[in-house]
């Protein structure tokens, strides 16, 4: 995690600007303060009824979103139905396991971007997603 940014939940919505509201302090705490990890929307509103927040799941989504607004959070499209939230923000890329649905981080060290096209006239490249689709091998000769 970058050096500025806190550890604690509420400290994390204080610095980005957001009001740190019950909803969002109790689905701070249910993201942060545990190793970077990989969740969808539905998992941690799962997760918010389980430890009884009374959070909807539209409530779960708009605050991911203002989460990843903010900075916080990062936004990994799957697909157009299926996307995940990671808290993991510095750039890193991922494989995505097709069979079970979990996203993994790759080592970057592992990836060399090179001969990126020229963005077109007033624009700049922000970031470079790669996502690498993996699927169970297949037997040769079976």
């Amino acid at each position: 995690m970058p050096d500025n940014i806190p550890e604690l939940p509420i400290e994390r919505l204080r610095l980005t600007g957001l009001r740190p509201t019950r909803q969002r302090v109790a689905l701070a705490e249910l993201l942060f303060g545990r190793d970077d990890w990989h969740f969808t929307a539905e998992e941690i509103h799962a997760q918010a009824v389980k430890r009884g927040v009374p959070v909807s799941l539209a409530t779960v989504y708009n605050t991911l979103h203002q989460f990843v607004e903010a900075g916080i959070l990062r936004e990994v499209a799957i697909e157009s139905s299926k996307t995940y939230f990671d808290t993991k923000i510095n750039d890193h890329f991922h494989f995505f396991f097709e069979k079970n649905g979990s996203l993994v981080d790759i080592d970057t060290a592992d990836i060399k971007v090179e001969n990126l096209p020229k963005p077109p006239p007033g624009t700049e490249i922000a970031r470079i997603d790669v996502l690498v689709r993996l699927e169970p091998s297949r037997k040769k000769g079976g």
